[in-house]
């Protein structure tokens, strides 16, 4: 009876990571069989497979976010054309000299998934790693994170702090004045929580102004 209560916890855990190593196990044989029967395929399907993988799922992606409002989508996918464009460039260059070599293919598709995935964001990583050193594009990109930010922290702030906050930015940035030194604006941003002002809670039961305890007793109604 005393040690049931305290072992449940702990039983749940060990099932459900259990059932998580036998989830993991079972998609780890599956992809191995798979990537098996892709090995004996010829050069052709594997190259078809390959484009398949890299251009169906991001064209559905691409087209839906084509038809909303948010743009932050639409950079993402049109940074993942960019650097596949990349890819496959050196793919279609370098198959009739390494097209031949097992795993030659297997590469691509994990180097696809790689730069397709959001969770990472490999294309986003080439693309401010390699192609914008190559193109000489810092200031813009520089630009557009400026523009990203500000998004953001219109969508996460109310419009008064978001104001403060973007001076705040501005002074820093401009760098002429003392103003602009990082400690200073820090100031500045815990001046302005200061002045947010706090509900006040009235706690039922504790020591009152007299000295007397507010504590309940027998005779407390709580009702």
């Amino acid at each position: 009876p005393y040690l049931g209560p305290k072992l449940k916890p702990l039983q749940r855990q060990m099932n459900n990571f259990i059932i998580y190593l036998q989830q993991m196990l079972s998609n780890a044989f599956h992809l191995y069989l798979v990537w098996i029967i892709f090995m004996f395929l010829p050069a052709g399907l594997k190259r078809i497979v390959a484009i398949a993988i890299g251009t169906v799922y991001p064209t559905i992606c691409s087209i839906t976010a084509v038809a909303t409002e948010e743009i932050e989508d639409d950079t993402y996918w049109l940074t993942y054309w960019s650097v596949y464009g990349c890819l496959f460039l050196i793919m279609d260059v370098s198959e009739d000299f390494l097209g031949r070599i097992p795993g030659f293919y297997t590469l691509i598709i994990f180097t696809t998934i790689y730069l397709m995935l959001p969770m990472f964001r490999g294309a986003d990583k080439i693309f401010r790693k390699v192609l914008v050193p190559l193109a000489g594009l810092h200031e813009l990109l520089v630009l557009r994170d400026a523009i990203t930010i500000k998004k953001q922290m219109l969508k996460d702030l109310d419009p008064e702090r978001a104001a403060v906050v973007q001076k705040s930015i501005a002074k820093f940035f401009d760098g002429s004045t003392s103003d602009s030194d990082p400690s200073v604006l820090k100031e500045e941003l815990m001046q302005g929580w200061g002045k947010i002002k706090l509900p006040n809670f009235k706690i039922p039961f504790g020591k009152a102004e007299g000295g007397s305890s507010d504590e309940p007793t027998e005779k407390t109604n709580l009702v």
